[in-house]
């Protein structure tokens, strides 16, 4: 082949590879724009409230485990479990004859000292209050007539009838008789004063003490028959008539169950977001819908072992359909801000950095990745706090994976670009 003829070879190639090329070119440009269908949506304003969500057991309003305060075998029971008793009814008795007995005893020992209680305070003169009057009297005497003597001899002696001696001896028991009836008289006060208030005061304290066995008596006698000390419902009842009762272990349980308390530990932070009459819902296995619960208590100091606030939640149970002990979900309705810029939950994407984003629709038709500060999250709503405005359109559902720039379609995402 000569060189002309490779020249004229060259040349056909070089055309059909250009041609070639042309036409792929051709093809690519008529070839439809691949797209993504997505749902999008602006952003929305209005009220947003913080969910704080926690799990709990229901525990009864109030319970009383009745456990006797004096040992002996069970005469009678009148409820049985599931029942509904009053506040005071009676629900068991214990044998109390050996109670009943002594309380009987008790009772004529303090008829006793009652009466001679009212013997000594009715009597007029006890009898050391007549002996130191009688003792008084013969002083009195006795003073006068040495008093009459002592005058006798000294007119006796200045006359000189008598010697001075005589005279002296008299004065003398004169004043000896005046000094013992001096001492009597003041016995006297003395009886009348203490010794008489004395005996009451002792007489008294008889009675008081006798007073005192007999309630105690009585009070022994009470403790062998249990009241309930609230209104409720019988839920524990282990023994049976005819076994006995020990002093201290429970007998008979009962329980407040008209309401229910969700008891709850939240961090202090979160805790202090709350304030009495909080709504509340709660979820309980079994049901499709919540029930509506209140805070109803809020500890004042923190748990000392975990550091956290114990919060009660409050539901009604009137016809007793919730039972005491089913673990539960709780969400309180926490802070609102009433006037918030929001976007579905579903239209947040999580960036690599750790940030949140949103895909926004441009004016392209393309979907571009733009980061959001977000504040309050619910399971509906995610509060924007900087980063969108009203006017933008966000990816809401199909958007999940989405390169940036990538061209979406707005409409019902197909059931294969479901994230």
């Amino acid at each position: 082949m000569n060189v002309l003829q490779n020249r004229h070879l060259a040349a056909t190639v070089l055309l059909t590879l250009v041609a070639g090329a042309a036409g792929c070119k051709s093809k690519e440009a008529d070839a439809p724009e691949v797209t993504v269908t997505v749902q999008a949506a602006h952003p929305t304003q209005g009220p947003i409230s913080e969910e704080i969500s926690a799990d709990a057991i229901f525990l009864p309003l109030s319970q009383a485990a009745i456990a006797p305060k004096v040992s002996s075998p069970i005469r009678a029971e009148y409820v049985q479990r599931g029942a509904h008793v009053r506040k005071g009814q009676l629900l068991i008795s214990l044998e109390d004859r050996d109670l009943q007995g002594n309380a009987l005893d008790t009772r004529g020992a303090l008829t006793t000292a009652q009466a001679s209680y009212t013997a000594l305070a009715n009597a007029t003169n006890p009898e050391e209050l007549n002996k130191a009057q009688t003792d008084v009297q013969q002083a009195l005497a006795a003073r006068d007539v040495a008093k009459r003597t002592a005058d006798e001899r000294r007119r006796l002696f200045q006359q000189g009838a008598i010697a001075g001696r005589d005279a002296d001896t008299a004065y003398a028991a004169a004043v000896q008789a005046e000094a013992l009836y001096e001492t009597a008289q003041k016995h006297l006060d003395s009886v009348q004063r203490t010794t008489q208030v004395t005996n009451k005061e002792a007489s008294q304290g008889q009675v008081t003490s006798a007073r005192g066995r007999f309630l105690s008596a009585e009070a022994q006698v009470s403790y062998a028959n249990l009241r309930s000390p609230i209104d409720g419902v019988v839920t524990e009842r282990p023994l049976f008539p005819g076994e006995t009762a020990t002093a201290g272990t429970p007998v008979i349980t009962v329980m407040d169950t008209s309401s229910l308390l969700a008891k709850l530990h939240l961090a202090q932070a979160t805790a202090q977001q709350l304030g009495l009459g909080h709504k509340a819902e709660v979820q309980v296995p079994g049901m499709t819908d919540s029930v509506e619960a209140t805070v109803s208590f809020i500890s004042p100091a923190l748990d000392p072992g975990s550091t956290t606030v114990e919060v009660w939640l409050k539901l009604p149970n009137k016809d007793g359909h919730f039972k005491v002990g089913t673990p539960v979900h709780a969400t309180i309705s926490g802070s609102t801000v009433p006037n918030a810029l929001q976007v579905p939950t579903d239209s947040i994407v999580p960036s690599q950095d750790g940030g949140t984003s949103v895909m926004v629709i441009g004016p392209d038709r393309a979907v571009h990745k733009r980061p959001v500060k977000v504040g309050i999250r619910t399971p509906e709503s995610v509060q924007i706090l900087s980063g969108l405005a009203l006017a933008d359109s966000v990816v809401t559902s199909g958007g999940y994976g989405l390169d940036d720039g990538t061209k979406v379609t707005i409409g019902k995402p197909d059931a294969g670009e479901k994230d």
